[in-house]
């Protein structure tokens, strides 16, 4: 790195935190500075969070936070890829949001999103209702860890948890079908299940609604969900 670059670095550093001792700049601003001025991988314990709540300190429950967040955004996407179009569609929705969330703290990011959100699209060219082309395992997981990323870069786990509400709510699914099951054949002696088919789209499917109608609603609900999130991403930041 040129010492130039690191000097200068330094010094503007140096103003900001005397003027955030003077109370001209808030907590914020030393944030954002920092973070594209040095590395975005060096600030990791901070949560960025809408007024009045502003940023957060994790510490060492931030690592814990991020290693959650890796393990149920790629389980959340592998359960979602279980329809036509289903998973890819609401992964570039998801992926849209996160990257206006992360675009005032790092464009890099965002521009990293953008493009996962255009390879989910041209993946939709071959995914979608028929589908002659399967996303997989090895897909799913790749896009819930390229979600994780995102937010483990940028502390904006809200937003992404808004982003991926689909995700969310297919891997709930599953939990409350599978607690409740064993909880209800422990107490009564017989097994009982809250939905017909977990994860929550096969139930819609065996209430009766075609594939398509539940892939286009999934896309409208994660459409307004990615408007939501870089909404609260753009506030937080």
């Amino acid at each position: 790195m040129d010492k130039n670059l690191v000097r200068g670095s330094c010094w503007d550093l140096f103003f900001v935190l005397v003027g955030y001792h003077k109370h001209s700049i808030t907590l914020q601003h030393v944030y954002l500075l920092v973070t594209n001025l040095i590395n975005i991988f060096l600030w990791k314990m901070l949560i960025p969070l809408p007024a009045p709540l502003g940023l957060v300190y994790l510490g060492k429950c931030y690592l814990l936070l991020t290693s959650f967040c890796f393990v149920s955004m790629g389980n959340g996407v592998n359960l979602t890829d279980g329809l036509d179009g289903l998973a890819g569609g609401t992964a570039a929705l998801a992926f849209i949001g996160m990257s206006i969330a992360v675009l005032p703290i790092c464009s890099d990011l965002a521009v990293f999103g953008a493009s996962m959100a255009g390879a989910c699209v041209g993946f939709l060219l071959h995914n979608r209702y028929k589908a002659s082309v399967f996303m997989g395992d090895t897909g799913s997981l790749a896009l819930g860890g390229a979600l994780a990323a995102m937010a483990a870069c940028t502390g904006m786990f809200f937003p992404l948890f808004i982003s991926s509400g689909i995700f969310v709510l297919e891997a709930l699914s599953v939990i409350m079908q599978v607690s409740y099951f064993k909880t209800t054949k422990r107490l009564l002696g017989a097994g009982r299940r809250l939905f017909r088919m977990s994860p929550f789209h096969h139930h819609l499917e065996l209430c009766g609604l075609n594939e398509p109608v539940i892939v286009a609603s999934a896309y409208v609900i994660s459409s307004m969900l990615a408007v939501f999130a870089g909404y609260m991403g753009l506030i937080s930041a």
